[in-house]
């Protein structure tokens, strides 16, 4: 099966997400997602170009996103990151986008797009 290229900002029209940062920066490939709000998790198994789900919003999500090369963010259940989050995700470029749904569902939805969990 061939590859589909989705950037970010089909994601975030697709699913109607509230950007917080970035706007920019969405014309990014998508590559891959992951979900996890463990940030070790996401720096051991959290791969480059992934979107990434989470409920978590302190400053550190950002330092992992940076550290992984992650595509972007979404904060679910309609969280909203700190402050000091969206001054060092703009700084360090990662876009962050909110939505209302829950992570199993954004998770779902996003897999039913073509973006997947797993590359080899």
């Amino acid at each position: 099966m061939e590859k589909k290229e989705i950037k970010v900002n089909q994601v975030v029209e697709v699913f109607n997400l509230e950007i917080i940062c970035g706007k920019e920066l969405l014309d990014t490939e998508v590559e891959g997602g992951y979900a996890s709000d463990m940030l070790s998790d996401v720096m051991a198994n959290g791969k480059k170009g992934d979107i990434w789900i989470t409920l978590q919003g302190h400053p550190n999500i950002v330092a992992v996103a940076k550290l992984k090369e992650i595509a972007a963010i979404v904060m679910v259940n309609n969280r909203k990151p700190e402050e000091e989050t969206v001054k060092k995700a703009k700084a360090e470029n990662i876009p962050i986008m909110t939505t209302t749904l829950p992570a199993f569902e954004i998770a779902g939805r996003l897999h039913e797009m073509g973006i997947s969990g797993s590359r080899e």
